[in-house]
């Protein structure tokens, strides 16, 4: 009986094409705060972002989600009745019931079994890790990986003081996406290896609360608060992860980091990227940087850094990536893939 392997058959993102520069962000931010104190450049000099998306005023997460669900599905000539499985891989989501992934099926035309995936940053490797799990155990062919992220919905306009600014600062640095893969069963490995790991002891590092639900079902999605992180116990959070789970999966399969043609990293801002590239020994020059012209795009962060590196010619097929989360919670992860 022979073996059935994932393969990465497609990649596409959707940017929404209206974008606001870190120094227009700070200018919004002093009209409606008249009374703080904040130095320009705080936010771009601590993060990295100079520039994020912002989707339309009328966008849901399915719609960033279906829109990159559709431009991989037109881009490749297949027609959505040819879908085994969608799974829905995002923090943003439309309702609270039902799942997403019913709502982009819809908006794409599929009738084929749907779920979500959810788990903070870390949503889309962990929709991989599942998708790999389920096409190699014969269960589904063709599985599309959606995913829609809206954080600037929850962005905070209007502050109490420079203490509350700096408690929700990380919701000034994230910007809409939306991605989508394509995992299709193939004769010879795709998806080479996964790994995960957890220290849930610190959830409470970075939160996005749910403030209230809406009385009426249809009204739409439950109001929900600011991002709001600790960088002391987020950080403290990541030291207690074990960085073999990162090497281990490359040590059994006979590689390195320098056999890798690009190397994607969740990204929540430029110094913290390289100071975790440098614990782990990761090649800064291998790594596919987004995060200081399109911000942290939550989940999508993933896909769209595999997408341009595509798109850029530098991930050519049969290339080695590798693609690693790191999310709240907290958890951390990798994907090997062939491309």
């Amino acid at each position: 009986m022979s073996t059935t392997y994932t393969r990465l058959a497609a990649v596409a993102a959707h940017l929404p094409e209206t974008t606001l520069t870190t120094a227009e962000l700070e200018e919004r931010l002093a009209e409606r705060n008249p009374g703080l104190d904040l130095p320009r450049g705080l936010i771009l000099d601590g993060s990295g972002v100079r520039r994020r998306h912002v989707a339309d005023p009328s966008d849901r997460p399915s719609d960033l989600a279906a829109a990159a669900g559709r431009k991989l599905l037109d881009e490749h000539g297949v027609h959505p009745g040819d879908l085994d499985l969608i799974i829905y891989a995002g923090v943003s989501s439309d309702l609270v019931e039902p799942a997403t992934g019913h709502v982009v099926a819809a908006k794409l035309g599929a009738d084929c079994p749907v779920f979500d995936v959810r788990n903070a940053c870390n949503s889309v490797l962990n929709a991989i890790e599942v998708a790999d799990t389920l096409i190699g155990g014969g269960r589904y062919r063709r599985v599309l990986i959606c995913c829609g992220e809206l954080p600037s919905a929850i962005t905070p306009w209007t502050v109490g003081g420079t203490e509350e600014f700096f408690t929700v600062a990380a919701s000034y640095t994230v910007s809409d996406a939306g991605a989508a893969l394509l995992l299709e069963a193939g004769g010879s490995p795709g998806v080479l290896a996964h790994a995960f790991t957890a220290y849930s002891a610190a959830w409470e590092a970075a939160v996005v609360p749910v403030l209230d639900f809406n009385s009426d079902p249809l009204a739409g999605p439950p109001r929900l608060g600011p991002l709001v992180v600790s960088g002391v116990k987020l950080l403290g959070g990541f030291e207690k992860i074990d960085s073999t789970v990162f090497h281990k999966p490359l040590a059994d399969l006979g590689l390195t980091w320098d056999d890798m043609a690009a190397i994607c990293v969740h990204q929540a801002s430029l110094p913290m990227l390289w100071k975790f590239c440098d614990h782990v020994g990761i090649p800064p020059g291998k790594v596919v940087v987004t995060i200081a012209q399109h911000g942290n795009m939550v989940a999508a962060t993933l896909p769209v850094q595999l997408a341009m590196a595509v798109e850029s010619g530098r991930v050519r097929r049969g290339d080695l990536v590798a693609m690693i989360g790191l999310a709240s919670g907290v958890s951390a992860g990798i994907a090997v893939v062939r491309w």
